[in-house]
C-alpha cells in the first residue's frame, strides 16, 4: 500500500491514465505503461473507464499488472454513482482478490437524464463503507478552485473534512493552471484540520480543444499568461504542444519549491510527454524539500 512514509521521504510523483474503450484493443494500455514506467513513478493510477464509460473490469485488470508485470504500486478508481451496496461490496472482493490495495474513491459525475444514484450519494459515503470493510489505502478527490456544486469555499472544505474524517488518507487534486489557488486551498485546509497528504493534480495541455473540453467539464479558470499562450501559438500546434509542456513543468517546479507533498500528472495516455516533464523535474523530486517557517 501507498504509505505516508513515502510522503515523507521524498516528493511523489505519480501518473494517471485511462483504460482503451470497451470496443479497442486492450494492449494498447500496456504499450503505454511500458514507456510510463521508465519514468518509475511511486504510482500509476488507473480511471474507472473512459470518459465515464463503466468499464471498471478493465480498470481492475490493468490495476493489477501494473503491480504484478511492472512492480509499480497501483490505485484503482472507483466511482460510486449508480452503485449499490452490494455491487461496491462485489468490486472490492474483485479488487482484494487481485491484490489491490489503493482505493481512490470519488463520487463521479451524474449522467445526464439518471434520477437513480444508488446508494452513495456522496464520495464520503463510500469511503466510510470502505473502511469498514477493506484494509487499503483510500485516496480522495479536492478541488483548488471549489467543487462546482459546493456552495463556497467554506461548504467545499468542510465536505472535504468530511471524506478525511470518514477514513481518506490522501488527496489528489483536480487539475489547475494557476497554482495560487492551489497554495489557498492547501491553507484552507489546514486551517481546517485536513493534516493528509495533498498530491496536486496537473495536466500539461498540448492542444487547445484539450483545455477547451476541461474548462466546459471542470469549471477551471485559465489564467491570463496562460490565454496568452493559448493566443500565441494557436496556429502551430507543434509549438502550442511545448510551451504546454513547458509551462506544466514551471508549474511543478514552482509546486515543489513551496513543499507540495506530490505531483499526480494526469498523461492522457501520452507517455512522451510524461517523461519529458519528469526528466525536468526528476532531479527535485528525490529528496524532500524543507521550506522555511
Amino acid at each position: 500500500m501507498i504509505s505516508a512514509e513515502r510522503f515523507a521521504q521524498k516528493t511523489v510523483f505519480s501518473l494517471e491514465v485511462f483504460p482503451p474503450k470497451p470496443d479497442a484493443d486492450i494492449h494498447t494500455i500496456y504499450q503505454t505503461i511500458d514507456e510510463l514506467s521508465e519514468v518509475e513513478p511511486d504510482f500509476i493510477s488507473v480511471t474507472y473507464g473512459a470518459a465515464g464509460g463503466k468499464n471498471g473490469c478493465r480498470t481492475i485488470q490493468i490495476a493489477s499488472d501494473i503491480q504484478s508485470q511492472y512492480g509499480i504500486e497501483s490505485v484503482a478508481h472507483l466511482p460510486c454513482i449508480g452503485l449499490t451496496r452490494q455491487q461496491a461490496e462485489t468490486i472490492l472482493k474483485d479488487l482484494e482478490s487481485h491484490g489491490i490495495r489503493n482505493i481512490l474513491a470519488l463520487r463521479g459525475d451524474i449522467p445526464v437524464g439518471v434520477a437513480a444514484l444508488g446508494d452513495f450519494a456522496h464520495a464520503s459515503d463510500l469511503i466510510h463503507f470502505i473502511r469498514e470493510r477493506y484494509d487499503c489505502h483510500i485516496i480522495g478527490a479536492c478541488y483548488p478552485e471549489v467543487h462546482p456544486e459546493s456552495a463556497s469555499a467554506v461548504d467545499d472544505i468542510r465536505h472535504l473534512r468530511e471524506k478525511t474524517d470518514a477514513g481518506c488518507e490522501h488527496l489528489i487534486s483536480q487539475l489547475f493552471l494557476d497554482n495560487a489557488d492551489f497554495y489557498r486551498f492547501r491553507d484552507r485546509a489546514e486551517l481546517a484540520g485536513i493534516h493528509v497528504p495533498i498530491e496536486a493534480g496537473i495536466m500539461p495541455v498540448t492542444n487547445r480543444k484539450q483545455i477547451e473540453r476541461m474548462v466546459q467539464l471542470c469549471g477551471i479558470r485559465l489564467p491570463e499568461k496562460f490565454i496568452r499562450m493559448l493566443d500565441r501559438y494557436a496556429d502551430d500546434p507543434q509549438a502550442l504542444r511545448d510551451a504546454g509542456i513547458a509551462y506544466a513543468i514551471s508549474q511543478i517546479t514552482d509546486l515543489i519549491a513551496h513543499g507540495v507533498d506530490g505531483i499526480h500528472l494526469y498523461t492522457m495516455n501520452q507517455p512522451e510527454t510524461a517523461k519529458r516533464i519528469y526528466d525536468a523535474v526528476k532531479s527535485l523530486i528525490q529528496i524532500k524539500q524543507h521550506v522555511p517557517v
